[in-house]
């Protein structure tokens, strides 16, 4: 192959954060915020009812430019907003394939009638939609009450498409310049923008992907949270500018309620939230019952429609829900993914991959799989390997394979131009390639040099790029290797906001400005399905992306991008991940240690312990830094880390279910305080400390040099035990709890069952043989339950042939009831409840009798601790699937 002038495998120069856009260099976002106040009229005899809802046109006078609003309430309680224009030149962009389903709409009818305006209902009459004529405004009723207002503020703005302007005429609003860059329009100023009131509600959340808070700041004297996804190298901290990926949900919560708006646009978007009163204004006592808060939240976007869904709760639980209907449900990884990930820029070769194996094994630290970065490639050309540092990939992976483990290798989306390399040809000749607005094959700078990028907007092309990785294609590739998508917002290095200009033309003529925003979801979906494809649609794949959008979580996982080693984006990682979960995905990481930067060893630590506690967990660094293999720290860090990294596979089972409720009902593992405690207030800004599921609360140290940390415990009526003491603390107030190097501070929730792996750990591979410990926390009643899920931890024969099995622990009346918590499933294993841990048993029991159907009960053996007040069955080797009792008297 002719060498083509590679980009040097560094960081690309920071020129200063100047490359990238604030809102005030935007123009759409300038004639939005300045721009006149176009009242529009409902033009109620227009209304039309339909099978999905209801049809009305809107007038905005001024200008004589009319909408057609579409009003569609779906069950599962959510209400779309759809308003496009009644006769547009040509279509605009629709956002596709990140629905999961045409919705369910229910039909709808007319409650009242007024020249001033129409009141519908649906179902059974306790959701309203009433439609205002003049000033047009859309308010959302529960039980009478008001609970949204769309257009409450008569922001609506909807830019029509218009036909080019003659050499004559001003052409100015139909380019953009920014720096060197110019922006042609191909269809002139398009942008559409909406405002709706929140009443009642002064806590909002969502809008990932920022690096801040996890309850959204008030915005009318700051920047506006920007979804626009870019390559932001170190980015700034508390910032509200856009990062690698974008996901459109708002989450409002109060303690009666939450809800969500979702804003289905891919094209750059701009969101302002204020709130009133603001977190400044004091209210004086008296006056507070009279002042009832509300969140205004403006929604800016450059092109498309107005697609606006209303998730009306009213539960956390059910919000999730809704969103995971509307978008699609967490991907159910495999076992392995959930294990221990070691990754670099860049392992040097198959020997240097070897030897980081063999340390883990020696060091007695389990791992599942290990990461290349793109010097494993032939000069930067994906689907390639290096014929020297990796002359043999197959032998190397079959060599993992052995010890249960796997490789990931990374796949990005630009291609490097090489006329003699067939895979470039093949796309090429192919039509897979993004174009320019002169219709001529777009080529930006990557890390190959001169590249083109492929168009994952085509169909076509997905399919061609996921034929790409079949073993026969993809030489050296085997059915143990995985990818990860990086560099998909996607990254030009000589690009505007280092991405691709947003007149670049994708299949079906559409501007890369209607869409960018959905490349990286596209990058990801076609190779999902690639790994799918190969495995002939046995397998489940693991894909890990940098770049996402709404419903990526159908897809696998994603990560905070390049953090640097420093305890302050530790502690920003909290609020991030928190941010993704509470917006659908829920396989969300931030890279241990930081990407860029050598972390000092106690920092090192205590990002193992967080990220252990988090869902997807990988060390990951830059080539320019030193190694970082968990044992050249000297032996009391790797000791710490050792500790970490068993800790979690202990845990893998929890996890596991954590992520079956995921994959089945929407719920993501990782959980703000405020979702499992929703009426407490002052749950509903902490973001340093979370929950696990419903059972596990953890507080990460995030500071240096500490030697006690303060926990808050949620709920007056709660117990909480320390699961490294097993002591016992009333809720409802905030602890001051001791740490050590050694020690994160992690509570199990009375009233809570966990299920933990016992025994010596390599990789996960080993859960299938090792038993079980339950761990019991009985709450004031004495009473506790939990959920256990397990299937073949690798296939799709869960959902294809129902083999799996959910098994359900109830205590209560001094007896602990193992179940089937459903009916359908098949699997069966071999798995046994070695040990019982109860906490919270107050006096010691005269006697423990274990029951088995058909046979006779047995007497067994205990351990009564007075001190912490806990009792212990060991011994036990009760199978897993059988159901059983055991009675404590």
């Amino acid at each position: 192959m002719e060498e083509n002038q590679d980009v040097v495998s560094v960081v690309p120069e920071d020129e200063g954060k100047d490359k990238f856009k604030k809102s005030e260099h935007v123009a759409f976002y300038r004639r939005q915020i300045q721009g006149p106040n176009l009242q529009h009229r409902a033009l109620l005899d227009t209304m039309a009812l339909t099978e999905t809802g209801a049809r009305l046109e809107l007038l905005q006078p001024e200008t004589q430019t009319r909408l057609l609003l579409s009003l569609s309430p779906c069950k599962r309680d959510t209400v779309r907003i759809l308003i496009d224009e009644l006769q547009p030149i040509k279509a605009r962009y629709r956002v596709p394939d990140v629905l999961t389903e045409e919705l369910q709409c229910e039909p709808l009818r007319v409650d009242q009638h007024t020249k001033d305006s129409v009141t519908l209902s649906w179902s059974s009459g306790r959701h309203q939609a009433r439609v205002w004529h003049f000033p047009f405004r859309l308010e959302i009723l529960c039980e009478n009450k008001v609970i949204v207002t769309f257009n409450a503020k008569g922001k609506l703005w909807f830019e029509a498409l218009q036909d080019p302007p003659s050499s004559e005429e001003d052409d100015s609003l139909w380019k953009e310049t920014f720096r060197q860059f110019v922006d042609i329009k191909a269809n002139g100023p398009s942008s559409i923008g909406a405002d709706l009131c929140l009443h009642g509600f002064r806590n909002v959340y969502g809008l990932p992907e920022h690096s801040d808070d996890l309850r959204l700041r008030d915005t009318r004297d700051s920047e506006p949270y920007r979804l626009y996804n870019l390559d932001v190298f170190a980015y700034d901290l508390h910032s509200r500018l856009g990062l690698y990926g974008s996901v459109p949900l708002l989450v409002a919560h109060k303690p009666d309620r939450t809800l969500g708006v979702f804003w289905l646009n891919a094209s750059e978007t701009f969101v302002n939230v204020q709130y009133s009163p603001t977190d400044r204004q004091k209210t004086p006592p008296a006056n507070r019952r009279k002042v009832r808060p509300r969140t205004d939240v403006r929604w800016m976007s450059e092109s498309g429609v107005i697609d606006c869904t209303v998730l009306l709760g009213p539960n956390p639980q059910q919000l999730f829900s809704q969103f995971a209907q509307l978008t699609g449900f967490q991907a159910l990884p495999p076992l392995f993914a959930l294990g221990y990930h070691q990754s670099r820029w860049n392992y040097d070769d198959e020997a240097d991959v070897e030897a980081v194996d063999a340390g883990f094994n020696h060091h007695g630290i389990p791992y599942d799989v290990i990461w290349l970065d793109i010097e494993h490639t032939d000069g930067k050309r994906y689907f390639t390997w290096d014929p020297v540092c990796f002359p043999e990939p197959t032998r190397l992976q079959r060599r993992l394979e052995q010890k249960k483990r796997k490789l990931v290798v990374i796949n990005d989306p630009h291609i490097k131009v090489d006329p003699d390399w067939s895979l470039y040809c093949e796309a090429r000749d192919g039509g897979h390639f993004v174009k320019d607005r002169e219709g001529q094959i777009y080529r930006g700078t990557c890390w190959p040099g001169d590249s083109s990028y492929l168009d994952f907007s085509s169909p076509e092309t997905r399919s061609w790029y996921s034929g790409c990785f079949s073993l026969d294609k993809y030489k050296g590739s085997t059915s143990s290797l995985h990818v990860w998508n990086d560099m998909n917002e996607p990254s030009v290095f000589n690009g505007p906001e280092q991405t691709m200009p947003k007149d670049a033309v994708h299949s079906g003529g559409w501007e890369h400005r209607d869409l960018h925003n959905l490349y990286g979801f596209y990058q990801h979906k076609a190779t999902v399905e690639g790994l799918i494809t190969r495995s002939g649609g046995s397998e489940r794949p693991f894909v890990l992306s940098r770049s996402f959008f709404a419903g990526s979580q159908k897809f696998g996982a994603i990560w905070t991008g390049d953090n640097v080693a420093s305890w302050e984006y530790l502690k920003i990682s909290l609020p991030m991940l928190l941010s993704l979960s509470l917006a659908g995905i829920a396989f969300c990481g931030a890279d241990v240690g930081g990407f860029f930067q050598d972390p000092e060893p106690e920092l090192l630590v205590r990002w193992y312990q967080a990220a252990a506690l988090q869902p997807f967990f990988r060390g990951h660094s830059a080539k320019m830094m030193k190694r970082r293999e968990p044992w050249l720290f000297g032996e009391e860090v790797t000791a710490a880390i050792r500790t970490a990294i068993q800790q979690r596979y202990c845990l893998l089972l929890y996890w596991y279910t954590l992520f079956h409720q995921a994959h089945t009902a929407g719920l993501p593992p990782l959980r703000p305080l405020w979702v499992e405690f929703p009426r407490e207030h002052n749950t509903f800004t902490v973001d340093h400390q979370y929950m696990i599921g419903g059972a596990l609360l953890v507080c990460p140290v995030t500071e240096p040099g500490v030697q006690e940390v303060e926990v808050l415990l949620p709920g007056s009526g709660e117990i909480w035990y320390n699961v490294h003491s097993a002591a016992a603390y009333r809720g409802g107030r905030t602890l001051s709890l001791p740490v050590t190097l050694n020690t994160v501070p992690v509570f199990q929730r009375g009233g809570s069952v966990i299920c933990r792996s016992e025994g010596h750990f390599s990789c996960t591979a080993d859960l299938q043989r090792l038993p079980i410990s339950i761990t019991v926390a009985l709450n004031n009643q004495g009473v506790a339950a939990g959920e256990l899920y397990l299937d073949d931890f690798h296939s799709f024969r869960y959902r294809d042939a129902k083999s799996f099995c959910l098994r359900r622990f109830d205590m209560r009346s001094g007896w602990l009831f193992c179940r089937a918590a459903g009916g359908e499933g098949t699997f069966d294993c071999d798995t046994v409840v070695q040990s019982v841990t109860v906490l919270g048993v107050k006096t010691k029991p005269s006697a423990v009798t274990v029951h088995v159907p058909g046979t006779e009960a047995l007497s067994t053996g205990f351990q009564f601790i007075e001190t912490c007040c806990m009792l212990l069955l060991s011994s036990l080797k009760l199978r897993v699937m059988t159901d059983w009792e055991i009675r404590i008297s």
